[in-house]
């Protein structure tokens, strides 16, 4: 299949309307050749009680972008493990992520 095909199948499943991502508002931007782009826009929803954007919604923002990418190569891959390491805090706009496949599994 076509990257570009790839890409527009991936975008209709992440970004779909009753979609889990979309829900949470995350958006799959880019996903090509190991690559991918998203974004969570941020709301009252991705708060948790303190203000601050919930570790939940950064992990299910990372979880969604790395997994476009390895599904931009073209198979059907899944998440056996993550690990993710907080940096700083997001309160509010946009939270953008970039993934890429540095080793594609069988």
């Amino acid at each position: 299949m076509d990257p570009s095909e790839i890409e527009e199948r991936l975008k209709a499943m992440v970004n779909g309307p009753h979609q889990f991502s979309a829900y949470n508002s995350i958006f799959l931007e880019k996903a090509r050749d190991g690559r991918a782009e998203g974004r969570l826009f941020v709301t009252e929803n991705s708060l948790n009680p303190h203000g601050m954007v919930h570790g939940g919604a950064l992990v299910t923002l990372a979880d969604t972008v790395a997994g476009c990418a390895a599904h931009g190569l073209g198979g059907q891959y899944v998440t056996l493990s993550s690990n993710l390491n907080f940096l700083a805090p997001a309160q509010k706009g946009e939270v953008r992520c970039a993934a890429e496949v540095r080793k594609a599994g069988r």
